[in-house]
C-alpha cells in the first residue's frame, strides 16, 4: 500500500482518547508488526528513515542497516542530518566516504556535509571558466555562485544533494538506507526538484532578457570568456537537475524505494507522523512501516499494570510508590498515544513497537541484538 491507501477520516491525536486497551490486536486483522517487508523486498534500492528530532532515527537506520547486512550484498547507511550520529552510534569514525563497519564485512556507512559539497562545486566552476588560475577571476566566480546560492531558497541543499546521489549512484551498493534530519528538513530534501525548476527558471529568464550580460560581468573580474561562464553555470545547473529528476523518479517507484516513519508515544510525534504520513502521500513516495520507539513494557497493557499497582501498592515503601506512580502515569499515556498510532495506521500500516531498554544503543553487538526486535516483535497477545 501506498502513504494513504486507505487512511481514514480521524479525529486529530489531541481530541481522540482511545488507549491500547480499545483495541483488539488480531495478527489476522492488522499487517504483520516488524519491517519483515523490507527484507524480502529484494527490489528496495533506497529505504530513507524519517520523524520528529530525538525520536531514534539513527539507532533504527543503524539496526535495519544491520538487519539488511544478513539479506543483501553490500549495504551502505548514508547520514543527511547536518549534525551526525552514525559515528556516535556505532562507536567509531564515519567520514565523507563509505566506512567499513567493524563487525560486517557488507555494511558501510558515510555522513555528509552540504556547505563542504557547494565549495567543491564552486571550485569546479572556477576550474571549468578557467578562473581557478586567477585570484580576481576566482573570487568573481565564488561571488557569482555565492550570490545564485543564496538567492533562491534551498538551492545549495538541492546541489549538495545532486552531488550525493550522483556518487551513491556511482557505488555498488545494493540498498542505500538514508538516515534523515529532522521532518522540516527531510520534506525540504524531497521537494529539491520542484526548488531545481523554479532556479533553473530563474536562470533562463534572466539569460534570454540579459543575454550574456552575467557572462559579460564575471569576465570583467577575469572569470574567463562569457560564453564559459555562462555554460558553466547553466551548464552544471541543467545536470543537477537531470540527476534530481531522475532519482525522483526512482523516490517514487514503490518497488525501488519506500520511507521508515520513526515515532514515540507522544503527542507531538504522532502528530508530526501524521503530517509527515500525508506529504509523503503528496510527493508519491511509499510508506507503510512505522517504528514506534521507547515504549514501556509493550507487552503489558496500563490497566493490567494498574491492577498490579494498586493491589501492591500498601506494601511498598513511599518511594517505591512515587516511583511507581509516575512509570505508571507514563504508561497510561503512552497507551493513549499507541492505541491512536493504531487506529490512524494500522489497518495499512506495519506499526513495529521497540521498547524503552535500561541502556543505551550504542556499538555493534547492541544495536545487533537491538535490531532483531524489529525483525522479531514483542507479541502484544503474551
Amino acid at each position: 500500500p501506498t502513504a494513504t491507501s486507505n487512511l481514514r477520516s480521524v479525529p486529530r491525536p489531541h481530541t481522540a482518547t482511545a488507549t491500547m486497551a480499545d483495541y483488539d490486536y488480531d495478527d489476522e486483522d492488522l499487517p504483520d508488526p516488524s519491517l519483515k517487508n523490507i527484507l524480502e523486498q529484494d527490489s528496495l534500492q533506497w529505504i530513507f528513515v524519517g520523524g520528529k528530532g530525538g525520536v531514534g532515527k539513527t539507532t533504527t537506520s543503524c539496526c535495519l542497516g544491520a538487519q539488511l547486512a544478513k539479506h543483501r550484498k553490500k549495504v551502505l547507511i548514508v547520514s543527511t542530518d547536518p549534525a551526525h550520529n552514525l559515528s556516535d552510534a556505532f562507536c567509531q569514525k564515519i567520514g565523507r566516504e563509505p566506512t567499513p563497519i567493524q563487525g560486517f564485512t557488507n555494511l558501510s556507512a558515510m555522513e555528509i556535509d552540504a556547505t563542504e559539497d557547494v565549495d567543491k562545486m564552486q571550485r569546479s566552476m572556477e576550474d571549468a571558466t578557467g578562473a581557478g588560475n586567477d585570484e580576481d577571476g576566482a573570487s568573481g566566480i565564488q561571488s557569482l555562485m555565492t550570490e545564485l546560492t543564496h538567492s533562491i531558497p534551498g538551492i545549495d541543499e538541492a546541489m549538495s544533494f545532486s552531488e550525493l546521489m550522483k556518487q551513491v549512484q556511482s557505488m555498488d551498493y545494493d540498498v542505500v538506507v538514508f538516515d534523515t534530519a529532522p521532518t522540516g528538513h527531510t520534506l525540504r530534501l524531497l521537494s529539491f526538484p520542484t526548488i531545481l525548476e523554479k532556479a533553473f527558471g530563474k536562470i533562463m529568464d534572466l539569460k534570454d532578457r540579459f543575454g550574456g550580460l552575467i557572462g559579460q560581468a564575471s569576465a570583467l573580474f577575469g572569470g574567463g570568456s562569457p560564453d564559459q561562464v555562462q555554460e558553466a553555470l547553466l551548464g552544471r545547473l541543467e545536470e543537477t537537475r537531470a540527476i534530481i529528476n531522475q532519482v525522483n523518479t526512482a523516490f517514487q517507484d514503490p518497488a525501488r524505494t519506500t520511507f521508515v516513519c520513526v515515532c514515540i508515544p507522544e503527542f507531538l510525534s504522532i502528530y508530526e507522523t501524521e503530517r509527515l504520513v500525508q506529504e509523503l502521500s503528496k510527493f508519491g513516495i511509499d510508506s507503510h512501516n512505522i517504528v514506534v520507539n521507547q515504549v514501556l513494557f509493550p507487552e503489558k497493557d496500563a490497566e493490567e499494570l494498574g491492577e498490579w499497582f494498586d493491589s501492591n501498592k500498601d506494601d511498598l515503601p513511599k518511594e517505591a510508590r512515587e516511583i511507581c506512580s509516575k512509570m505508571m502515569a507514563r504508561k497510561r499515556m503512552q497507551d493513549k498515544y499507541i492505541g491512536q498510532c493504531f487506529d490512524l495506521y494500522g489497518d495499512d500500516f506495519h506499526v513495529v513497537l521497540m521498547p524503552l531498554l535500561d541502556h543505551e544503543v550504542r556499538g555493534v553487538e547492541k544495536l545487533k541484538d537491538f535490531s532483531e526486535l524489529l525483525i522479531n516483535p514483542i507479541d502484544l497477545e503474551e
